[in-house]
């Protein structure tokens, strides 16, 4: 018999600790929040009492701190005035300690005078207060924060706030710390009398209703005994008729449903995408195909839209592929509940998604819908802790003018769509003739550029680096060239982006590595020193494992010394690359010299640059092309040749074409140049032409 009173008590006592569990932290969570957010506005309010008391000492310390060293800050007149200052202020208030910060993390004033000095520029309350916003954080006693000098015995409230100027700019940070340990003890103590309170109600309660329930028990027991006679009579004449009936038909319904349930599951699997729930590309190819004699009957048009994400491999590569799962549904949702003039939404597999809008007036109406898909990613997607921002490409293709069947207005929108990622992310575009024209003659490229290695088509062309002040030849960058017998000479800005992306790349750098060093070594024995030669990378080649054994195995196939031998890599390949820094080290332990191409075109943080084991800098040529015309230009040069000088880096400047910018570049210390001014990249027999004979 079921014990009424055993399962009573288990699930009432359960039910009790679960809700004294579950209240006393959400009380304890809410009251600290609470006292948060009240402790967070008296900080930013003593701040502006700080900022507005304090006016001309905080700006002459901001100004007095830049470029100084910890010892410098404090021993300086501003440093002392601040400290009696703030100490006065602090005086009869909850703030027990304050910090100043300038626009790059350094501590430029503390109550602490230890801790003035030191770098928080990667803390994430700083960066949040240099965005403008204010930042606090809760230092519990027991938290691995709390050891911070002086306040491991009190709970406080840090708060970082942005200091701005009379020009609105944040100049600085101001980090306040306030005791709010009289809250946390008060707040300890009501916790532990809530949470009594709670236990004595719901025992109280668990008290009253057992004894009820404990009757209860007593009298479905007495009743149970009355009818069991008669129930046992009762199923004895009845169980031999209607056993077998029974049997039968739990046997035909259990068939039933197994077979409405496996055509229910196919026929939604034959239609549907199983991720998303959108419909798959079977169903759409079938509605479009009715759709298409649905127009043609009626004269009308009709657009067909392929949709595709842009940063979506990052994110698998990144973050795995349950997230990218998640992701998925989170657009399949968005772009359902937001765009309201598709006809049907499909997603064809991976980050593929296809749209269908029947009833086209004109090119407009298909734009307007596009702008919102388009829209729909302005806003990140909140997947758990993570925040995505995506963008998508979209390719559109129109009936009748674009395609007469389902797999011409499909494949044109999907080569539209290619058009659109190409002009660059977050873009759509409308299919057109040339297109077509266009993916063939790339196909075409591709194909003749995979031959082009076997057939000799290649060839290495080197360009001349300088000595700025001696116009010597101090090395040369070997560049290739493709000399192709359909296409002709074929400039690197069309085959290179294509060998990226097809991955041929990879073998078409290690044979320019190869030809490079043999072409270096050849000339070593016939009388030609060139003191070093460069080779750029490729991040194709850094991301394969084995290249470090490959580049080691051309030197000793070679016989090229690694210290003759320069790799120039980009900013963008070294962002790109997992492990960037600990590959590059070991290339550098092998001797190589490493440089970084194109500085100050991509990201430039100084944060990984002087991290990284690179010994030189080379000056993009769009910089240097501004020389003469462009101060923005020339400021940008003398910066990053400063940056140069403070981090022992050798600085070489590309695109040098007239004496003006050379003597620009020499005046501020440049150590090589390279350019039109001192020769073209040539073949390796006119190279050696020109600058084996004395100058």
């Amino acid at each position: 018999m079921f014990n009424l009173s055993r399962y009573f008590s288990t699930v009432s006592f359960i039910l009790i600790v679960l809700a004294a569990g579950i209240l006393g932290p959400l009380y304890r969570q809410l009251a600290i929040q609470q006292m948060t957010e009240l402790a967070e506005d008296r900080n930013v309010a003593m701040a502006q009492v700080f900022r507005n008391s304090l006016t001309t000492p905080l700006e002459a310390l901001m100004l007095a701190s830049i470029g100084k060293d910890a010892a410098f800050l404090r021993q300086s007149g501003e440093e002392r005035q601040m400290q009696a200052s703030v100490t006065a202020l602090m005086r009869n208030t909850a703030v027990v300690k304050v910090k100043l910060y300038n626009r790059l993390g350094t501590v430029i004033f503390s109550t602490d005078p230890e801790q003035i000095g030191e770098n928080r520029f990667d803390n994430n309350g700083f960066r949040t207060a240099m965005h403008g916003n204010v930042s606090s954080e809760l230092i519990l006693r027991d938290s691995p924060y709390g050891t911070d000098r002086g306040l491991a015995e009190a709970d406080t409230l840090a708060s970082y706030i942005p200091v701005r100027g009379t020009n609105a700019a944040i100049e600085g940070v101001l980090e306040l710390y306030q005791d709010v340990t009289p809250f946390m003890q008060l707040l300890s103590r009501t916790l532990w009398w809530v949470t009594g309170g709670v236990a004595c109600i719901f025992g109280g309660l668990y008290l009253m209703q057992f004894l009820v329930v404990r009757r209860a028990q007593k009298i479905l027991t007495d009743q149970e005994g009355r009818i069991k006679a008669a129930r046992d009579t009762l199923e004895i004449q009845v169980e031999a008729r209607t056993l077998e009936l029974k049997r039968t038909n739990k046997q035909l319904e259990a068939e039933i449903a197994e077979r409405r349930q496996a055509e229910s599951k196919l026929n939604y699997l034959a239609y549907h995408d199983p991720l998303t729930g959108l419909a798959n590309r079977r169903c759409f190819i079938e509605r479009l195909d009715q759709s298409l004699l649905d127009a043609e009957r009626n004269g009308q048009r009709l657009a067909v839209l392929f949709v595709d994400l842009d940063q979506f491999k990052q994110v698998n590569d990144s973050l795995g592929h349950s997230v990218g799962d998640e992701l998925l549904v989170a657009v399949a949702a968005r772009i359902g509940d937001n765009v309201k003039l598709i006809d049907m939404l499909a997603r064809l597999g991976g980050d593929e998604f296809i749209c269908l809008m029947e009833g086209v007036h004109n090119e407009r109406d298909v734009a307007t819908l596009v702008e919102e898909i388009i829209d729909v990613f302005e806003q990140p997607f909140q997947l758990g802790s993570h925040e995505l921002f995506l963008s998508t490409s979209v390719g559109i293709s129109l009936f009748p003018g674009d395609g007469q069947s389902v797999v011409d207005l499909m494949r044109n929108a999907d080569t539209a769509m290619y058009r659109a990622k190409a002009i660059g992310r977050g873009q759509f575009h409308f299919y057109t003739p040339e297109m077509t024209r266009d993916a063939q003659e790339r196909i075409r490229m591709e194909n003749l550029l995979r031959r082009a290695l076997e057939n000799g088509e290649m060839s290495v062309h080197l360009q001349p680096q300088v000595d700025t002040q001696t116009g010597e030849l101090v090395g040369a960058e070997a560049l290739v060239r493709w000399n192709s017998p359909e296409l002709g000479s074929v400039p690197p800005s069309r085959f290179i982006p294509l060998a990226e992306d097809s991955g041929v790349i990879v073998s078409l750098g290690n044979w320019v590595l190869r030809e490079t060093c043999r072409q270096v070594m050849q000339w070593q024995g016939s009388g030609f020193d060139l003191p070093q030669v460069s080779v750029n990378l490729s991040v194709k080649q850094l991301e394969r494992p084995e290249f470090i054994d490959t580049l080691d195995q051309i030197l000793v196939d070679t016989g090229m010394d690694p210290a003759r031998l320069k790799l120039e890599i980009t900013e963008s390949v070294v962002m790109a690359v997992n492990d960037a820094f600990e590959l590059l080290e070991r290339l550098r332990r092998l001797g190589i010299t490493l440089a970084l191409d194109d500085f100050g075109t991509g990201y430039s943080s100084l944060s990984y640059l002087k991290m990284l084991p690179v010994q030189q800098l080379k000056i993009d040529q769009s910089f240097v092309v501004g020389i003469g015309s462009n101060p923005g230009d020339e400021a940008i040069i003398r910066s990053v040749m400063a940056l140069a000088r403070s981090l022992d880096f050798e600085v070489v400047a590309e695109g040098v074409e007239t004496a003006e910018q050379a003597d620009f570049l020499a005046a501020l210390g440049c150590d090589q140049l390279q350019g039109f001014l001192h020769g073209r990249a040539v073949a390796p027999a006119e190279f050696r032409a020109r600058w084996s004979v004395p100058v």
